[in-house]
């Protein structure tokens, strides 16, 4: 029996995101309903997948070998060491990882890993109770805005128009 290679990335994403999750998500989630979860205390493990900082615990100081170590170095950053990440935390680490796995410049092998990542990020936990939107940066003075506006015609009428130009 073969398995198609979108199974295999199913199911490595899966195992990847299982390896993420902190001690104390897994022992809540083994936990059935009206069962409390085990009163454990929470040891990091270091269970790296690629580089310094892809995987449980990191090999901090050190610098990110490439552009998905440097995303999951920015994931670590982001999540507490003793809780879980926030919903834009994992939201940013799926988008990092899926821009190496688009990268036609990266190899081969680090773009599939990349996509098992982005897989794996979109299905860790998240702390609800944590605001989903990081607080927005102040813009340097004259910096263009990160927001598009509408295009609008100055119409002899006054009336805008929503139409971009042909």
């Amino acid at each position: 029996m073969t398995m198609s290679r979108w199974a295999t990335s199913g199911l490595v994403a899966s195992a990847l995101a299982m390896a993420c999750l902190p001690e104390a998500a897994r022992a809540q989630a083994g936990a059935g309903a009206g069962t409390p979860a085990p009163t454990r205390t929470l040891v990091r493990t270091k269970t790296l997948l690629h580089g310094n900082y892809c995987g449980p615990g990191n090999n901090a100081p050190l610098a990110p070998i490439d552009a998905l170590d440097a995303a999951c170095a920015r994931h670590d950053a982001c999540t507490p060491d003793a809780g879980l990440p926030t919903r834009a935390c994992n939201l940013r680490l799926e988008a990092e990882a899926e821009g190496v796995a688009q990268d036609s410049r990266q190899p081969a092998a680090l773009r599939a890993l990349a996509g098992v990542v982005a897989s794996g990020a979109a299905m860790m936990p998240y702390d609800p109770a944590q605001p989903s939107l990081a607080p927005a940066r102040a813009q340097p003075e004259g910096a263009a805005s990160l927001v598009r506006e509408p295009y609008r015609s100055d119409d002899a009428d006054g009336a805008g128009d929503d139409a971009a130009p042909e």
